[in-house]
């Protein structure tokens, strides 16, 4: 079953974090041709080096054709992570299981944590350039969290849900995964393995089934 608002307030499918008025053809096609150059460009040398008038030497455009789309770099970045939020969004409302429908809602909690936990490695660097402190947006963190909870009540648990999905997904942002795997050197397994440790005592499911992949630390 797909989560959906409705099991809290009716049978309304949660949005995609970037819903939003369809564009014009050209202008969805500048927005992605933007969008492409500059991850083209922290692919090949770090996104430090990301400029907005390199994007737009990159994309072929003005660079007042990138301001005007992204106001500054910072909502360049933002951007960028936006729409990897769109894509494991996706995966999440209508993929293949054990992520998407059609897995028990166990095995759904570990995947999640597993894509979590590797979707946050990866975009670690570009979740800070976004200049939201180190975290997603609020429309993505509460995407996560709407979705955590459904997990939650499929599994019976009762208690202070919304408080209980916090317990869970906290580990799994960026501030806490810098700290423990770039600062302190902590093994990613360890790190996963941790969290699904307390994800089993908070869902009674303790000790959990192991993991069937191992968790990648790519960095964007």
């Amino acid at each position: 079953m797909t989560p959906t608002q409705g099991d809290v307030t009716g049978p309304r499918p949660l949005p995609l974090l970037d819903a939003r008025p369809p564009e014009r053809r050209d202008a969805a096609r500048n927005r992605v041709a933007l969008l492409e150059a500059a991850q083209r460009l922290i692919e090949r040398c770090g996104i430090d080096k990301v400029t907005m008038d390199a994007v737009a030497e990159a994309a072929g455009v003005g660079k007042g054709t990138v301001f005007r789309r992204f106001e500054s770099r910072e909502g360049l970045m933002g951007a960028l992570l936006n729409h990897s939020e769109t894509e494991w969004q996706a995966a999440v409302i209508s993929g293949p299981p054990p992520l998407g429908p059609g897995a028990e809602p166990w095995e759904r909690l570990l995947a999640f944590g597993r894509s979590r936990l590797e979707t946050t490695l990866k975009h670690a660097d570009l979740i800070r350039n976004a200049g939201r402190a180190g975290t997603r947006s609020f429309a993505a963190y509460s995407f996560a969290a709407m979705h955590v909870r459904y997990l939650l009540t499929q599994l019976g648990v009762t208690g202070d849900l919304p408080l209980l999905a916090v317990a869970i997904m906290a580990p799994l942002e960026a501030p806490i995964l810098d700290q423990q795997v770039r600062i302190e050197g902590l093994d990613v397994g360890r790190v996963y393995d941790g969290w699904a440790d307390l994800a089993g005592r908070i869902v009674g499911a303790s000790p959990y089934p192991p993991p069937t992949g191992g968790v990648s630390a790519t960095r964007t």
